[in-house]
């Protein structure tokens, strides 16, 4: 499995941005730019974005034509194939932005896992992310290695944790988190046995420790697809066997079954 495309965030606060087309998917593009506080302009705008919003065809592609020949990226609604860009359905609980997307294949589905999404996170998940961002020095002073940091917020967001996401929490949440945390850092080495190639068929257990884990020891056999699901700075180390002294933190020792 490959990626098609490369999730970002692009701010557009202040930003001109093309939009072309009239009728209710131009004003639906509209209403989204203006909420990031983009600046619309016409065809003739000095934007380096623009949204096509045309439904005739010819109109749409000439108009894709021009753009694309000025350097301008494009996304064209209903037009997957000509996009150099998709605009993904949002989950807002500002500052947390949850964006779906399916690179085109069906806006109804991301729709539907948006609204399914909606459901799951508490209405409060704003002011938990608003403390930890206001606590970020504290943090930097209580865990200074940025290791001990990342595991020790790692494990309260975690199921089940003191800040988990899909909890509603209280305002002061992340200060009486700190407060009654401790600072140790153990070094745990966890052994799993694969007994499929497959990732859909991992089980909730090792999905959350790979996205986890610190580093990631696997025997040659492990599928990439597999070691996909870790975080993307944990390290990969190929060995035959575990490791007899794991460095501190969470290392995960990866093997087929046999």
């Amino acid at each position: 499995m490959s990626l098609t495309g490369l999730p970002v965030l692009l701010r557009l606060a202040g930003r001109p941005v093309i939009l072309l087309g009239e009728g209710e998917p131009a004003q639906a593009k509209r209403r989204l730019l203006e909420r990031a506080g983009a600046l619309i302009c016409g065809e003739d705008g000095e934007a380096q974005i623009a949204i096509v919003a045309i439904e005739d065809e010819a109109e749409a592609l000439a108009a894709i034509a021009g753009l694309k020949a000025r350097g301008i990226l494009v996304n064209a609604t209903d037009r997957p194939d000509q996009c150099d860009f998709t605009l993904p359905a949002i989950v807002d609980r500002d500052p947390v932005l949850i964006a779906i997307a399916t690179g085109g294949a069906s806006a109804g589905l991301a729709a539907a896992l948006r609204q399914r999404f909606e459901t799951l996170l508490p209405a409060g998940l704003d002011a938990l992310a608003s403390g930890l961002k206001e606590a970020r020095a504290a943090l930097r002073t209580r865990w200074p290695d940025s290791g001990e940091r990342r595991r020790a917020i790692g494990a309260a967001l975690a199921p089940g944790g003191a800040l988990d996401p899909l909890i509603e929490h209280g305002p002061d949440a992340v200060a009486e988190w700190m407060a009654a945390s401790d600072a140790a850092s153990p070094t745990r080495l966890i052994r799993i046995t694969l007994t499929s190639v497959d990732p859909d068929d991992l089980t909730l257990r090792t999905a959350r420790l790979l996205g986890q884990a610190d580093r990631v020891f696997h025997r040659a056999d492990v599928p990439a697809a597999i070691l996909d699901r870790a975080r993307a700075d944990a390290a990969r180390i190929p060995c035959t066997a575990p490791p007899s002294d794991p460095e501190s933190g969470l290392s995960i020792y990866l093997e087929m079954k046999r």
